[in-house]
Parts: structure tokens; C-alpha cells; sequence
């Protein structure tokens, strides 16, 4: 199967290292395709940064779909424009912060999420309330390292990912952590190995979810708000993205 897998920044590293990721828990018969787009921030955060990734991923988004991909899946933690791209996308979709919680939820009660900046709690919030994960989610932390941080192994950015994740297990009573950006999907199986419990990376999650849907037959339903959007006229840059 093909498997698109679009990072909505512009940082060309950030996308080798979620292509990377995603190929380690890839079937051997599955392709990943990684894009990001050509205009857009060089990272997400906050609400600012997500409606300026929008339009771009959605581009890719769009491109793969002809190129034949059987499913998508965007790459930040934040699920940018996620609903938009069900609604214009052939193949099914999955973003990896809703993938993430998911997994999280089945395999243990109560789980804490581990971010990079305080600017992204409360989007991170929304989207477990929007999801009805909101009760199983112990706490939002931020461990306030830039998304640009994770870029080059930086053992500062670690020590604070890992004391957040030491303070969610004894503050919060956390029983398992969702690493919270896509920038961290390298650090899963070590943090998971220094504090003994199970660490989430939404890209992998998302990649097995992913293909699931593929080897089901199991596409987004156009009964309901992803129906495909009407013919209608876009303009000025956003003309490559009519319906």
C-alpha cells in the first residue's frame, strides 16, 4: 500500500526524521511517501502558526490523492486542518494526535500528554475534548523546548521532555505518556525504557491505524460534515484548491 504522510511545516529535517519513523514500524509492503509544502511556518505552534499550515498541507494533501495514495496522514501533534482534509481527500485520513490518544486509551486508564510549548495546551485540550478523551487524559505539560529543538539531538530539550514525564507520573498518577510533536517520534522507546512505562509516538500509532483502515476497506463516510465539498470558485493563491 502507499502511505502519504505529510508534515504541515516547511523544515525539510523534520520531515526525513517522521518519514524515518514511520518506515521503522511500517509493513514491508507499505510505502511512505513523505511531503510538506512549499509555503507555510517553519513550525506549529499555537493556533497562529496551524492557520497559515492549513492551505499548504491541504495542497499535498490533494497532489498525493492523484498520485494514488491509499491513506494520509498529517504529521503534527496539533491535527492541523484535519476535518478539511477528510472532507477534500479520496483516501482516508488520520492525524496523529488523535491516533495517539486512541492508542493511549487502550492500554491504560488514565494518561498524561507531553508537549513542547504551553502555547499548545490548550489546542492539544480542545482536540481531547473534541475526540471524548478529555476524562482520560490526567494532564496536559508542556516542557517548553521549541519544536525546532528536536531538530538535533539536544540533551537539555530531553532532560525537561523526561522531567515532565517523571512529574506526570507522580503528580498526575499517569500511567502511560503521549509524546506530544511529531519532532519527538525518535525518543519514544528510550524515555519509555528510563521511566518503565509505555511512551505513545503519535506517528507510529498513526501509521498502524493507517494501514488498518487501508487492509479493511474502510474509507471516510460522506454522510455528514467530510461529504465532498460543492464546486464553488477559490481565488488569488487558494485557486489550486477548489473542489
Amino acid at each position: 500500500m502507499r502511505l502519504h504522510i505529510v508534515n504541515p511545516n516547511t523544515t525539510a529535517s523534520m520531515t526525513a526524521k517522521i518519514a524515518a519513523a514511520a518506515r521503522a514500524v511500517a509493513l514491508p509492503d507499505t510505502v511512505v511517501d513523505a511531503r510538506q509544502p512549499e509555503m507555510g511556518p517553519v513550525s506549529i505552534e499555537g493556533f497562529y502558526d496551524e492557520a497559515f499550515a492549513v492551505p499548504g498541507m491541504l495542497g499535498c494533501i490533494r497532489d498525493a490523492d492523484r498520485d494514488g495514495a491509499d491513506a494520509h496522514i498529517i504529521a503534527c501533534f496539533d491535527d492541523t486542518g484535519l476535518d478539511a482534509a477528510r472532507a477534500v481527500a479520496r483516501a482516508p485520513v488520520i492525524g496523529i494526535g488523535e491516533a495517539a490518544f486512541h492508542m493511549a486509551s487502550l492500554i491504560a486508564a488514565r494518561f498524561a500528554v507531553v508537549t513542547t510549548l504551553g502555547v499548545s495546551i490548550v489546542p492539544i485540550e480542545h482536540n481531547l475534548q473534541k475526540y471524548g478523551l478529555l476524562a482520560r487524559c490526567a494532564r496536559v505539560r508542556a516542557a517548553e523546548v521549541p519544536v525546532l529543538a528536536l531538530e538535533e539531538r539536544n540533551a537539555d530539550a530531553l532532560a525537561k521532555i523526561s522531567g515532565e514525564i517523571a512529574a506526570a507520573i507522580s503528580d498526575d498518577r499517569a500511567e502511560a505518556i503521549v509524546l506530544g510533536c511529531a519532532g519527538m517520534a525518535d525518543l519514544a522507546g528510550e524515555l519509555a525504557a528510563r521511566h518503565g512505562l509505555p511512551v505513545v509516538d503519535g506517528v507510529a500509532a498513526a501509521v498502524t491505524l493507517a494501514e488498518g483502515l487501508v487492509r479493511l476497506g474502510l474509507k471516510t463516510s460522506r454522510l455528514g460534515p467530510y461529504a465532498t465539498p460543492g464546486a464553488k470558485a477559490y481565488s488569488g493563491l487558494f485557486s489550486r484548491f477548489q473542489p
